[in-house]
């Protein structure tokens, strides 16, 4: 990359936004994942408690765990990935807006950051280095 392209307004494209995708889909996915492996590790004291919406702690728990983890990972890999973001979007949307409902914005700052991300590799997708790309070439 030359000095001039950083300041260039035309978009990137190719490999570079490829490598891009890349990189958001593993740290993003990496990040979420720790919060999935805390939940799982602790699923039996969080399931009596955990219930933001009302179909059960044990049911909730397992679905936030599902899109927490096995949903981070396909999406780390780039497998199925748009699909796989959708549980983690609405995992984020309960978090945002009933389990942190009443708090200050700060609090949510963190589930808006990861939704945000989220909403970008749904609407873009994987990108080249992706499973997605291997499988649906």
């Amino acid at each position: 990359m030359k000095l001039q392209d950083l300041f260039s307004t035309k978009s990137v494209s190719g490999s570079s936004a490829s490598i891009g995708l890349l990189l958001l889909r593993i740290a993003i996915s990496a990040m979420m994942l720790t919060h999935g492996m805390t939940k799982l590790s602790n699923f039996s004291e969080l399931s009596q408690h955990f219930d933001p919406i009302g179909i059960g702690g044990s049911l909730s728990l397992s679905l936030v765990i599902f899109a927490e983890v096995f949903c981070s990972i396909a999406v780390m890999l780039g497998l199925f990935t748009r699909l796989c973001v959708i549980p983690l979007m609405f995992a984020m949307c309960v978090a945002i807006f009933i389990f942190l409902a009443g708090e200050p914005f700060a609090a949510k700052e963190l589930a808006l950051l990861y939704l945000s991300f989220y909403v970008v590799l749904l609407i873009v997708g994987p990108g080249r280095y992706s499973i997605d790309r291997l499988l649906w070439k």
